[in-house]
């Protein structure tokens, strides 16, 4: 849970600053400025262009978060006269001075000597958000390592024509998350960029386990010597990973495909399904040290690999039609964390911020913003605050928007 006790006026912004605090801000007024002077030294000068200042900045946020809320087509839908529009905000500041801002945003501005990595125009913002994410929050036991499900608007989807939606799709990098099971709250994120059409590019890496292997010892490595159970899915479960993170005082339980899954060391005999008919909630278990491998039968074959939980105690999945079915602990334990992970797309994927960049670190940029935002309220659930005022996601979030336009005081109403 939280490592700190917020006051019980705490409001929405105070939640979001754990992650995003001033300094942080005032660091992107200073490289979008820095931006502005450059660009026009090279391009022109731009006579409309005044330096931004910290409380712009913040409204100019706002106005972005905002269409997590209401899923605008565009964000400059907010000073149109359509169905998006919303004069409540868009009084604070003129579009055209937004579009200026949003030209000339930077978190950035100049490429040092030394950098070589496709992310060095966001990269101190990540590090930042994982700073805060470490010092804000203490992970339960189980975790979960996955690709998050950004959700998009189905009304939105709905009215793109089949270009818009194929370009929409080409996503430069892949996103990935270690995620405590218990109350969904991010722990880290991990960024892989595809680099180009090399050996070591998204395309090339995308069914192999080196690219899974990779991301996972990424996402875990604050992790080790805590006795962390990690859940992974098919494409990250391997034997290699588990052995690697054993010695780290890591553990692991992930669902095993003999398609996507990297199998090697791995018994064959156990990976091919029997020929005798089998009855719902049977299993067969091999194991090497404290590592079992086990096949479970519900409707077809189910494999699980595991150094976390002992493959002679048992457990029941409960069906509401069959009743229950019995299976090793693994099993439950497995299907228990990936369906809380399951509940937590559905309830906060359709909250990440619509605007759709044409760069790859802005648009990594409003997705961690996004995640930021549900970290902020899952603390803000989960502190005494919440007794108090009880807002729900969308009302957490407009209630953020409203204050980072400076349009109510960030005490809560009683």
């Amino acid at each position: 849970g939280p490592t700190r006790k917020m006051p019980l006026t705490a409001s929405a912004m105070d939640f979001f600053q754990l992650f995003v605090p001033d300094n942080v801000l005032k660091n992107m007024v200073v490289q979008t400025n820095m931006y502005a002077k450059k660009y026009q030294e090279r391009f022109g000068s731009d006579d409309a262009w005044i330096d931004v200042t910290l409380t712009e900045m913040k409204a100019f946020l706002g106005y972005m978060i905002s269409t997590s809320i209401h899923h605008c087509e565009s964000v400059l839908s907010i000073w149109s006269s359509g169905f998006y529009s919303n004069k409540s905000i868009a009084l604070i500041m003129t579009q055209s001075r937004f579009e200026k801002i949003l030209k000339y945003f930077h978190i950035v501005a100049f490429r040092s000597s030394q950098t070589t990595h496709g992310l060095y125009k966001i990269q101190p913002f990540l590090d930042s958000l994982q700073n805060g994410f470490d010092s804000a929050f203490r992970p339960s036991q189980a975790q979960v390592l996955h690709e998050p499900l950004i959700d998009e608007d189905p009304i939105f989807i709905a009215t793109c024509t089949e270009r818009e939606l194929r370009k929409r799709k080409k996503r430069k990098f892949s996103l990935w998350v270690r995620q405590c099971s218990s109350t969904g709250f991010i722990c880290q994120i991990y960024v892989h960029l595809k680099e180009g059409s090399g050996a070591d590019g998204l395309d090339a890496l995308k069914n192999k386990p080196q690219l899974h292997s990779m991301v996972a010892k990424s996402l875990c490595q604050n992790a080790a010597g805590k006795n962390y159970i990690i859940f992974t899915g098919p494409s990250i479960t391997s034997l290699n990973l588990f052995e690697e993170f054993e010695k780290q005082g890591i553990y692991c339980c992930g669902l095993l495909s003999a398609r996507k899954s990297d199998c090697t060391g791995l018994p064959p005999s156990m990976l091919n399904n029997p020929e005798t008919p089998q009855s719902r909630g049977q299993y067969r278990i091999r194991m090497k040290g404290n590592m079992s491998l086990i096949c479970w039968y519900n409707k077809g074959h189910f494999r699980f690999l595991t150094n976390a939980y002992s493959p002679v105690q048992q457990g029941v999945i409960i069906k509401r039609k069959s009743g229950e079915i019995p299976c090793p602990l693994a099993v439950e334990a497995f299907a228990a964390h990936l369906s809380y992970i399951c509940k937590y797309d559905d309830k906060y994927s359709k909250y990440f911020i619509s605007h759709k960049p044409n760069k790859t670190w802005q648009q990594v940029f409003w997705f961690a913003i996004s995640i930021a935002i549900n970290n902020a309220y899952i603390l803000y659930k989960m502190s005494e605050a919440y007794h108090v005022t009880r807002y729900s996601r969308a009302q957490f979030g407009e209630r953020l928007v409203k204050e980072l336009l400076g349009l109510e005081d960030t005490s809560p109403s009683h």
